[in-house]
């Protein structure tokens, strides 16, 4: 029985480890990446999506109108060909008066790297990535076509949120034939969510019909989440997603994007792609929007179209998409679209997570210190598992008193397995004794440690979070591994707590196991080396403390023996 429990011991261990590894792979080992991209761009055909594979069985719809609009509409003059910078107290933005797309978005809530003072940049259009979000006007009537995209008047080459400005409107203006087109990009104060309106005013003879586009572009590059977490840091899922309120949340890699895998249709879906602890999403506002995704060269797109829409003479329509592109906070995600929360993917223990979180989250608020948050989680962790932990430490303990009586039954009746067996069980019955009690503890933690795990890999909130000393980046492994060797010199001190293998190879596995598990946990964040320190440390001082309790009532039951 002692030899079960030390194997179940070592096998709950490589389990654990075998579980990281194998969700690694699944999600993220097969994403084609590559360092950087050509200088030459693609045509501009290339990137307008297909009308009738992409919305051409939906009809035709008819949107009630704003208003009439007069025969005449005055266009606002261009300033000058370069990009429209937009400031907020978010967003540094670069927009293209070509299609009117966001190719710069940099948040200035996050810094790119650990002590860096320069922005992290989530969309972007050089020579080393591109990724950018479009949108546009396509169809039989459409001003984004093959041959080109629309080239907008701006009145502004930039423009900025002022201190108690709650909203900042960036209009573009596209005048064809009679028919006006203004693209406005609305940004709010404290949010993410960008409101993207097209206001289609048709003074011509004709009717006009077209559809909104919406998709995002990106080439195969690396993650730039991932470039200060270190060189054998696990990376994280990198691809497309997509949900609706039946189907809240799918992943599509970036290989599958020909497959023909997204064809859904909704009118309160998103679709988006998925980095280390960044996402950018749209979801239609006000229609009906036909999923879709494809590869065009190195480049990779996800979006949705509309159904073809009918503007009359003389009357005006707009269509709206929002676009969030920003941090995987979970609380702002949920108001966005239902499931793109879910983007803060916690894996197969989700509900562990997100109580660990919430656990988390709410001690953060109070003291105001992510490592600090993580102890006392790992405190709380150890108090709602006392009863276990004590009933498993008192049997340790006393098979730790009983060793030498185990010892000397394997000397008397080492050649018959049989009557060795039947007197061990005998023992343990006198003293009673389960040996299997100690695998709970481990076996209790390990999901926990998962779970935790998954936290501080996809928690935006632990990016970059400090705690004391040489610790500046809880979610990154530990830059000195003074951790995870205060973790080892812990499990090994606990071994010599527990009783000790009568097996010599049981034993020589065992010496071996907190070394193995020091050089696993070298390349872990800190933070969770952290939580397992903490909960070594613990258990070392609750089963020393039993120990002593048992060693007590051993002496008491000898000295009433021989008195």
């Amino acid at each position: 029985m002692q030899k079960i429990f030390r194997v179940m011991i070592i096998i709950a261990m490589l389990i654990t480890a075998y579980l990281l590894i194998l969700a690694w792979r699944d999600d993220y080992a097969d994403v084609p990446v590559v360092d950087a991209v050509s200088e030459t761009a693609t045509s501009a055909g290339a990137d307008i999506p297909s009308t009738t594979g992409a919305a051409g069985d939906i009809p035709v719809q008819t949107l009630p109108t704003d208003s009439d609009v007069a025969a005449t509409v005055v266009t606002a003059p261009a300033k000058d060909a370069g990009l429209i910078t937009v400031t907020t107290d978010r967003y540094d933005i670069k927009i293209s008066p070509e299609g009117g797309d966001i190719v710069y978005a940099a948040l200035k809530q996050y810094d790119a790297t650990l002590d860096s003072e320069t922005p992290f940049v989530l969309l972007e259009n050089n020579s080393n990535r591109v990724y950018i979000a479009q949108s546009g006007l396509i169809g039989q009537n459409g001003i984004d076509t093959a041959e080109g995209r629309a080239n907008y008047s701006h009145s502004a080459n930039s423009y900025e949120m002022k201190d108690g400005q709650q909203t900042l409107s960036v209009p573009l203006t596209y005048k064809k034939d009679g028919v006006t087109v203004t693209k406005t990009f609305t940004f709010t104060h404290d949010k993410y969510p960008i409101d993207v309106s097209y206001q289609i005013q048709n003074a011509s003879a004709q009717p006009w019909q077209g559809q909104l586009f919406a998709q995002l572009k990106r080439d195969s590059s690396k993650d730039p989440g991932m470039s200060d977490k270190g060189a054998l840091s696990m990376a994280t899922y990198l691809g497309g997603a997509w949900g609706t309120p039946d189907d809240p949340y799918n992943k599509l890699k970036f290989g599958k994007f020909n497959d023909s895998a997204l064809t859904t249709t909704s009118d309160k879906g998103w679709v988006g792609i998925v980095q280390h602890y960044f996402v950018s999403a749209w979801t239609p506002e006000n229609f009906t929007g036909k999923f879709f995704s494809r590869e065009s060269g190195e480049d990779y797109f996800i979006g949705f179209n509309s159904q073809p829409i009918n503007v009359a003479t003389n009357k005006q329509v707009t269509l709206s998409a929002t676009l969030y592109a920003g941090p995987k906070v979970q609380s702002e995600l949920k108001d966005v679209a239902v499931g793109l929360n879910k983007t803060v993917d916690y894996g197969l223990l989700w509900p562990i997570s997100k109580i660990l979180f919430a656990i988390l989250d709410g001690i953060h608020k109070i003291i105001g210190n992510w490592g600090w948050s993580i102890i006392l989680l790992t405190v709380l962790v150890k108090i709602a598992l006392m009863w276990f932990s004590n009933k498993s430490y008192y049997s340790m303990a006393k098979m730790r008193a009983i060793a030498p009586r185990l010892a000397a039954l394997k000397e008397e009746h080492g050649s018959d397995k049989m009557k060795m067996s039947q007197e061990m069980m005998g023992i343990y019955k006198e003293e009673k004794v389960n040996p299997m009690a100690g695998c709970l503890p481990i076996l209790m933690q390990m999901p926990i440690f998962l779970a935790l795990y998954w936290v501080l890999v996809e928690s935006v909130e632990l990016r970059h979070a400090p705690f004391i000393l040489w610790i500046h980046d809880l979610s990154a492994m530990d830059p000195w591994f003074i951790l995870p060797l205060l973790m080892g010199a812990s499990m090994f001190v606990q071994q010599q707590l527990n009783p000790q293998p009568t097996d010599p190879m049981q034993a020589k596995v065992m010496k071996f196991l907190p070394i193995i598990f020091t050089a696993f946990m070298l390349f872990f964040p800190a933070g969770l080396v952290l939580y397992w320190t903490v909960n070594n440390l613990f258990s070392m001082s609750h089963q020393y403390i039993v120990n002593k309790k048992v060693q007590e009532e051993q002496k008491n039951r000898t000295v009433k023996v021989l008195g």
